[in-house]
């Protein structure tokens, strides 16, 4: 039998390769994604710095812009560095300031922060101070959410490709901390090796959709949580009881049951599998207990610096009483109670405000009086606060605050607001109204929360000194 004699490969046809485009940046976007144009068109590029040459391979091309990823550098910046920390880097994309040296990034988002402040004009020549940086740059995120997929039958766990749904496995992520990589590596071999199945979106099928990490560093413990399509006892069971017997720090697994077609992590059943039902974790002065759906910083030195700034610029007097909006599980709130006649905590989360009145037990507070609600709604009744209110404190989500709540801020006249923002266009917003409404900005710290990123945090002092 003769033998099959082999084909030449064919090479890709010219239509078929992706476009490459030589491109000057011209500056950076908000999510720290190089800007250029190419034949008037708008062209984002990722890893991409401003003042560079670069050689971008298109992704896609839309109607009004150019998506674009740097291949080669042909005119690097003086701030990139010679080699990122992550062999994911360009799969995942996530971490668009990876290769800029960190100076760099503390003076783009000192700019990012500036700029949003310049939109409004009552809030021109607002002095910023210099950004705190962060004194732990990677190994930092204290909790991580993964997705888990399955690409030619094998387990992926790991993020989706930015502005996609495809799943890239990352083992080693250098800005989890290590006790998430090694939680994150045993459950894939273990969904390998059980051939448990992943959610597929695009069917509604499969078991496992997420694993959700969260890390105590003081206490290196782990708590995790897996999300799954449907209640199932046998296969979490199994994987709970591998994962602890290979890593023994995870010391609580809970089930969270999403049957929903949608993006949104979380369903609304939650269920213990093994272990203790709460992550005890401490932050600056105060012990924590955590569930599987609170919120908190994912830096723990940068949040206890905050919590600490917090607790200064309040400078709460004899007699005085604070209020602490969208307060989660009470890290700020019980940083103020030592000082204060009494703290009254408002938050949607009735999981979170659960935690928080516990965290005050533990800590030993009984001035401290935690209400699930909305704050717009809370803030309009009468509040059950004894004392004088010396200060409020707000940390919202990145939407801000609704201008209501501002209002009724307003109407208090506390002496001393305080601003704790992860969002610098919706905290220009905010403030620009209370400026309006009769305060003036003391200070803005800027805070480096999430090194590697674009993202950063801000604490603003506030004074009421009337319309």
């Amino acid at each position: 039998m003769t033998a099959e004699r082999r084909r030449p490969k064919s090479k890709p046809s010219p239509q078929h390769r992706a476009e490459e485009l030589t491109l000057t940046i011209d500056k950076i976007d908000d999510d720290g994604l190089g800007l250029a144009t190419h034949n008037g068109k708008p062209v984002v590029v990722f890893d991409a710095l401003p003042g560079e040459k670069v050689v971008a391979r298109v992704a896609h091309t839309g109607r009004h812009r150019i998506i674009a990823s740097t291949m080669r550098v042909l005119q690097p910046s003086r701030e990139r560095i010679a080699k990122t920390s992550c062999p994911h880097y360009r799969a995942c994309q996530s971490c668009a300031l990876l290769s800029w040296k960190y100076e760099a990034q503390l003076v783009c988002k000192f700019k990012r922060v500036v700029d949003a402040l310049a939109v409004y004009p009552n809030l021109s020549g607002t002095d910023l101070n210099k950004v705190w940086a962060a004194p732990e740059t990677l190994g930092y995120r204290a909790s991580a959410k993964l997705v888990v997929a399955r690409k030619r039958g094998k387990a992926q766990v790991g993020m989706y490709r930015r502005g996609s749904h495809d799943v890239v496995d990352i083992a080693d992520c250098p800005l989890h901390h290590p006790l998430i990589n090694r939680v994150a590596a045993v459950v894939r071999e273990e969904l390998d090796r059980r051939n448990i199945s992943a959610y597929d979106a695009s069917h509604r099928r499969g078991l496992l959709r997420y694993v959700l990490i969260r890390v105590s560093p003081t206490y290196n413990k782990a708590m995790v949580t897996f999300v799954t399509s449907e209640r199932n006892y046998r296969e979490v069971t199994h994987l709970a009881k591998w994962l602890q017997r290979k890593v023994p720090e995870v010391i609580s697994v809970h089930q969270n049951v999403n049957s929903s077609s949608g993006n949104v992590i979380f369903g609304r059943e939650t269920f213990k599998v093994l272990g203790t039902p709460d992550l005890i974790d401490q932050v600056g002065d105060v012990r924590l207990r955590l569930g599987p759906t609170s919120f908190l910083q994912v830096h723990h030195a940068q949040a206890a610096r905050i919590y600490h700034l917090v607790r200064e610029w309040c400078g709460l007097q004899a007699g005085e009483s604070v209020l602490d909006l969208y307060c989660g599980v009470g890290g700020i709130s019980l940083h103020l109670a030592a000082k204060a006649h009494q703290v009254i905590g408002i938050e949607t989360v009735a999981e979170a405000v659960r935690h928080a009145n516990a965290n005050a037990k533990m800590n030993g507070f009984k001035n401290c009086k935690f209400i699930a609600g909305d704050a717009e709604t809370l803030l309009t009744d009468d509040l059950p606060l004894t004392g004088k209110l010396g200060a409020v404190v707000v940390n919202p989500p990145r939407s801000g605050c609704a201008s209501q709540v501002l209002m009724a801020i307003a109407a208090m006249q506390p002496r001393i607001l305080v601003y704790v923002s992860c969002h610098p266009d919706s905290l220009a917003r905010d403030l620009a109204l209370l400026v309006e409404q009769g305060f003036r900005i003391e200070e803005v710290q800027p805070v480096d929360m999430f090194p590697q990123t674009p993202h950063i945090e801000n604490v603003v002092r506030l004074k009421f000194v009337g319309a």
